[in-house]
């Protein structure tokens, strides 16, 4: 279990004091994050979910299927990616889906519940005619009534207006981790890179999905920074995907040391309480969770999901397996 508790025994246990914060004044500090990720987890449940009831149906769940539109044969160095050229995975290159090909699996999540359809690419950052096929999936997507959402790496000026001039509601780029920590991960980008690439889609209008892993041998100190980074983002994301690593083996991540179940609805629940009114999405993981981490996490304040049987390249848990567990739960897909 990976808690840096000794270097922080001097925080208090108490998060009654500390201030409530809202989407229009961030400042969360890093050590203020930490108190809540080191509180008796019954006050910290206790506190995220009575957030989460001020601003959200607490019964209610937003449905995403995500596809990858282009796989394999990536050029960057992240520790946990099957994808990357330079690992030795299971995951063989393939070439950019059809726009028929994607509409026909946008089309069939829609008919399973989903109402946001992600699509994923593995690039660096996606050339001019990337763009330009992206744009008709869009388009296509946004055709049948879904909400898109787009994570295709790092943007460069004017890219990310002409996928929102497409229709893009939504683009994913993940942070990943606390920046004291990023470069024990990644590095053929910089923090900066992603933090502009951010700025690119804030400037199109375009709503940010933004969150990170966990489990990949981080301390609570790079839990807590990292959920600090993201609630201090001006305004902070509308959507906050929190990962639990896959391990891949062929991957450098592959053996490291499992992360403590609970410390995992910890930090869903420091992010519901820091990011108030977004979705925040247990994401990739799910498939190793019980069904009772699982209801922790909504407890805690989670409120969407990875709706379908593959995340990219990695499994998740099947349709079928998520309607029993929401059933058991009482709980019931959001519009």
């Amino acid at each position: 279990m990976n808690l840096d508790t000794s270097a922080t025994h001097e925080i208090q246990h108490d998060i009654s004091s500390i201030p409530g914060k809202t989407q229009s004044a961030p400042c969360w500090s890093v050590a203020e994050v930490l108190a809540l990720l080191n509180a008796p987890f019954n006050d910290l449940i206790y506190r995220a979910h009575t957030v989460h009831r001020q601003y959200h149906d607490p019964n209610g769940v937003q449905l995403s299927t995500l596809i990858s539109v282009k796989t394999g044969g990536c050029p960057e160095d992240c520790g946990y990616c099957p994808q990357a050229a330079r690992y030795h995975t299971d995951v063989e290159n393939q070439a950019m889906l059809s726009v028929d090909e994607v509409v026909t699996a946008a089309a069939a999540a829609k008919a399973n519940g989903a109402t946001r359809f992600c699509m994923g690419a593995a690039w660096r950052g996606p050339k001019q005619r990337d763009i330009e096929k992206m744009t008709e999936m869009i388009r296509a997507v946004k055709s049948l009534g879904m909400e898109t959402c787009a994570t295709l790496g790092l943007l460069k000026p004017g890219q990310a207006q002409q996928l929102g001039a497409a229709g893009l509601d939504y683009y994913n780029h993940n942070l990943d981790t606390a920046p004291e920590f990023y470069e024990e991960i990644i590095t053929t980008r910089q923090y900066q890179d992603r933090l502009d690439t951010l700025q690119e889609v804030r400037g199109a209008g375009i709503n940010v999905c933004c969150g990170g892993i966990v489990g990949m041998g981080e301390m609570r100190e790079a839990r807590a920074g990292l959920i600090a980074q993201l609630a201090n983002l001006e305004p902070y994301p509308e959507s906050v995907p929190i990962n639990h690593l896959v391990q891949v083996e062929g991957t450098p991540l592959y053996g490291t040391a499992a992360l403590d179940p609970l410390e995992f609805v910890r930090t869903i629940a420091a992010a519901r309480i820091t990011m108030p009114k977004a979705m925040v999405r247990l994401s990739a993981g799910r498939q190793e969770m019980s069904e009772a981490v699982q209801a922790l996490c909504f407890l805690a304040g989670a409120n969407s999901i990875f709706y379908g049987d593959k995340l990219l390249t990695t499994g998740n848990p099947e349709t079928d397996r998520d309607q029993v567990l929401m059933k058991k739960l009482g709980l019931h897909a959001l519009p």
